[in-house]
């Protein structure tokens, strides 16, 4: 009895297990996706990549002094425009002694060489004298009067070189001394002032500061820089990964961070032939010239981006990049069109131009096909058009 009460049991939970397999695979067989579907739309789709950087003047100029001293005054403040010419310091000079030295020196040999001159110019004048008295009455022969003449005439240049010669050495002692002598008016080395017209980017001096001039040596000290803050440029750098799509002419957009919702228009025109490592990566720099600014004043040094517009489709025939799906083994895109209640019929599609998010359709799908949302997560409601 105890035994075919046992079998009974045993074949009940052989037949529930059974049943539950089975119920289970039957449940597995129904689809609990409700798929919805969305349209194709017209879309702008603009293929890009961003590099970063600031905002430079296109040409800064750097005015620096023509002799070393120490500043006396500064006359300019950064922001403030200048025109050509205008003064933007005065320079105190502080003689060197060794070259005042060798000045003053000069001097004394130079007036030496006058005064050495000036008795042989009165030698030769006296001997000119004398011999054309005697070539007037014949006495001497037309060949000895041209030697004897001759020999006047550099003996009296001898004289003018000379003067000049000391009224050079002078004025170098002058300048070596006071950074300025008599003659030179407003070209005064004392006096620095603006070579072309712009606004003041900044002044690094002030009065007491000593500067150098700029010679073979030494690149000077910047007194002031000057820039046209109308004429500027976008200075950045993209990844090596990216340089390759980009070329010459292309088209930016450069967004401010400073100024919000504006963008300025600009134009690729330099890429640099040579990278250069940083952190591990290779940078090249490009560089943007800004159009059409109008009243925007942008000042220089400000952090900017750049979107370099690779390819741009205005109004095609689009879909989300999420709709298409790829054949295992061809590899070629596809999606699928409703054609009833939940029925759906695979169509290959012709892809174009994509930025991550709408994809052009070339071919395969009309504006008015319903097309399958084939990765929506199950238990999420879908809003997504019907």
């Amino acid at each position: 009895m105890k035994r075919t009460t046992t079998v009974i049991i045993l074949v009940l939970i052989v037949v529930v297990f059974g049943v539950s397999l089975y119920y289970l695979w039957s449940k597995n067989q129904e689809d609990s996706v409700t798929y919805v579907t969305e349209k194709a739309s017209n879309e702008t789709i603009v293929l890009k990549t961003v590099a970063t950087g600031s905002i430079v003047p296109k040409e800064e100029v750097l005015i620096k002094p023509n002799i070393s001293g120490v500043v006396d005054e500064v006359f300019v403040e950064a922001g403030e425009y200048v025109k050509q010419g205008d003064l933007i310091a005065k320079i105190r000079v502080i003689p060197n002694v060794s070259s005042l030295t060798s000045a003053k020196n000069n001097i004394a040999s130079n007036q030496t060489a006058l005064q050495t001159a000036e008795i042989n110019y009165k030698t030769q004048k006296t001997i000119y004298d004398r011999q054309k008295e005697l070539f007037d009455k014949g006495v001497v022969a037309a060949n000895d009067f041209d030697q004897v003449n001759n020999t006047y005439f550099q003996a009296k240049q001898q004289v003018e070189q000379a003067r000049i010669d000391v009224q050079q050495a002078r004025q170098n002692y002058d300048i070596i001394k006071t950074g300025t002598t008599s003659g030179l008016g407003n070209i005064a080395q004392t006096q620095v002032r603006a070579t072309v017209a712009g606004m003041v980017l900044d002044v690094p001096v002030k009065a007491g500061n000593q500067v150098i001039e700029a010679n073979n040596f030494n690149e000077g000290t910047s007194i002031a820089s000057l820039a046209d803050v109308k004429k500027m440029i976008f200075e950045g750098k993209v990844d090596e990964s990216e340089v390759g799509k980009i070329k010459e002419g292309l088209p930016l957009e450069i967004t401010v961070g400073a100024i919000e919702d504006v963008k300025f228009d600009a134009v690729l025109d330099y890429i640099a032939p040579k990278g250069v490592e940083e952190n591990g990566a290779i940078q090249f720099e490009i560089k943007g010239t800004l159009e059409k600014m109008d009243s925007t004043f942008i000042r220089a040094g400000l952090s900017a981006n750049a979107s370099i517009i690779l390819e741009k489709a205005e109004s095609i025939l689009a879909i989300k990049e999420a709709l298409v799906q790829y054949d295992d083994e061809t590899k070629k895109p596809f999606v699928e069109i409703e054609v009833g209640d939940q029925k759906f019929e695979r169509k290959d599609v012709e892809l174009g131009i994509s930025d991550g998010i709408f994809v052009e359709v070339k071919s395969g799908v009309s504006k008015d096909d319903k097309i399958k949302v084939w990765n929506q997560l199950q238990g999420v409601p879908n809003y997504a058009q019907q």
